[in-house]
């Protein structure tokens, strides 16, 4: 069933912007530890404070950890919730027009599958998540 309604693409629109998502505490040791850093020189070297929020910084348009070159996110295993369900938000169960708005920037929803189907999809990601 995942195929039929997503599908990452690997285009990289959803890692691009001029921000990228919150990190909880739990994510930034996670993936410092990932990438055998302190979590002081991982903070320094990968993220930047946006009021009260802890976010990865931004490299020519992209999140710091998006090879561009590859289409890879280089902390895949590791990579932060918000990260792990896009484009699947649960703000799409709020409107059509919130599943228009998001899917039109992503090419891997299925043009072929229903609202309706996109939103039983969307809440069974959140009553089990991976």
């Amino acid at each position: 069933m995942v195929k039929k309604i997503f599908e990452c693409r690997r285009c990289g629109f959803c890692c691009q912007g001029e921000s990228t998502v919150s990190l909880s505490p739990e994510e930034r040791r996670r993936i410092a530890d990932f990438l055998g850093l302190g979590l002081q020189e991982f903070l320094t070297q990968y993220c930047r404070q946006q009021g009260n929020r802890v976010e990865m910084k931004v490299v020519n348009g992209h999140c710091i950890f998006y090879d561009t070159k590859d289409s890879l996110c280089r902390i895949h295993p590791v990579k932060p919730f918000h990260c792990k369900r896009w484009p699947l938000h649960p703000a799409i169960l709020e409107s059509l027009e919130n599943y228009q708005t998001i899917s039109s920037t992503c090419p891997g929803f299925n043009p072929q599958a229903s609202y309706e189907e996109i939103c039983a999809f969307v809440r069974g990601s959140l009553e089990n998540p991976k």
